[in-house]
């Protein structure tokens, strides 16, 4: 017999340093991440909260510059009055250290509740015990808030996740470098998608091409940053009733319409670039459906400035729709924020051109305008008619960062 002991699992450790390797160049500057942890401190010192855990993908992003991969497991950033941080799983290795602001604590598999243990040890080590304790409500599932309350059992759990959104709606100049960037790559992967649209093609490759043109030049443009989640939503004919519908075998044909989504993610920071086009000569109705949703689309981008409010916005635009008896066809709000958000995570719900959102634009601030109506098949002129482009809100102004024409007057495909 070995006069070793045999290893088993409950001799392996519960929690793991794993600096393997260097830190590795960051999206933004130590002074962009400062400023950033300063604003949410000063929300900790307002709600006298003791310390704030972080789980979404968008705030563990915004403070940290971690983007992690769910896979059925919890992660989070744990900020107190002085340190930061993340809580990773052991099966990303070294690599949430190597790409994050601050410092990282692994958690292995060979407990479950070993993710909790993690969030009680950091606080621990740090000399906090926390009496209020800072959660994203929005995106903490009742079962996972059940478990920070029994971990936490002396702490009263309260949202922190309004105020963080509050505070990301207004970009720095850095991230508004990031956000100009990618509505240049949008602008390109448009051009690339524009290029592939031919009678007999399948959505799927089209969006294939604006994509792996996108891609290229983000990794050109970002070559210390991870490449992910970069996409193409290309739809035709009936597939454009839905602004999120995803791209099909269908094969184009003449007389289409014709919807370009195409959607360069850099590190984290999503763009977007939106159009309606037609393969061949729209008929009458689909020329004045398009022309009026141009007409919303132009009478928006002149709205948006310093000092104008959401919902003032999409009242006016309304009248529009109305006097040509569209608003029924109206598929959703007029535009939204930028910044950390994608398909599957992340939302700055604060600030939408909606009826319903009374915040007031301010100098920072970067919004979308994105009419879209949708025509039901069987009707004339049916389909789905969107445009979308990005304004970056100044002192006295807004300045459009996307610059792929939109209309009738570029949009119509003769191949």
């Amino acid at each position: 017999m070995s006069s070793h002991t045999a290893e088993s699992i409950t001799d392996l450790e519960r929690l793991k340093t794993l600096h393997n390797g260097e830190k590795q160049p960051l999206t933004f500057s130590d002074v962009e991440f400062e400023r950033r942890l300063a604003g949410l401190r000063r929300i900790m010192v307002q709600e006298e909260f003791d310390a704030v855990i972080l789980t979404s993908y968008q705030n563990i992003k915004y403070y940290s510059d971690f983007l992690f991969t769910y896979f059925g497991r919890s992660y989070a950033l744990v900020v107190t009055p002085d340190e930061t941080v993340t809580v990773t799983a052991n099966i990303d290795a070294g690599m949430p250290w190597r790409t994050s602001y601050g410092e990282n604590v692994v958690y292995t598999d060979w407990r479950r509740d070993n993710f909790y243990y993690a969030l009680q040890e950091v606080l621990r080590k740090r000399g906090v015990t926390p009496r209020r304790l800072g959660v994203e409500d929005d995106t903490l599932p009742l079962l996972l808030r059940r478990r920070f309350q029994d971990a936490f059992p002396h702490a009263e759990l309260l949202d922190v996740s309004q105020a963080a959104m509050k505070q990301r709606m207004v970009k720095s100049e850095e991230e508004i470098a990031v956000i100009r960037e990618g509505a240049r790559i949008g602008d390109l992967g448009g051009e690339a998608v524009r290029g592939a649209i031919r009678e007999g093609v399948m959505e799927y490759e089209v969006a294939l091409v604006g994509v792996e043109a996108m891609t290229h030049e983000i990794a050109r443009t970002f070559p210390d940053q991870e490449i992910r989640d970069t996409w193409v939503w290309f739809q035709s004919g009936i597939n454009t009733d839905g602004a999120h519908n995803w791209a099909t075998t269908r094969r184009l044909r003449h007389g289409d319409i014709l919807s370009l989504n195409c959607f360069p993610m850099t590190s984290g920071y999503y763009t977007a670039l939106e159009r309606t086009l037609f393969l061949g000569e729209p008929d009458t109705r689909n020329l004045e459906l398009w022309n009026v949703n141009v007409e919303v689309h132009r009478r928006g981008l002149e709205l948006i400035r310093p000092g104008a409010v959401c919902s003032e916005i999409a009242a006016e635009l309304n009248e529009i729709y109305v006097r040509h008896g569209l608003l029924a066809q109206r598929t959703f709000g007029y535009g939204h924020s930028f910044g950390v958000l994608s398909h599957y995570y992340g939302r700055e719900a604060g600030l939408e051109l909606r009826e319903d959102i009374d915040t007031v634009l301010e100098p920072g601030m970067v919004v979308s305008m994105e009419p879209m109506i949708t025509v039901p098949e069987g009707e004339p002129g049916a389909g789905g008619y969107r445009e979308h482009d990005i304004l970056v809100v100044t002192e006295d102004a807004a300045e459009n960062i996307t610059g792929f024409g939109f209309g009738p007057e570029h949009n119509i495909l003769s191949r």
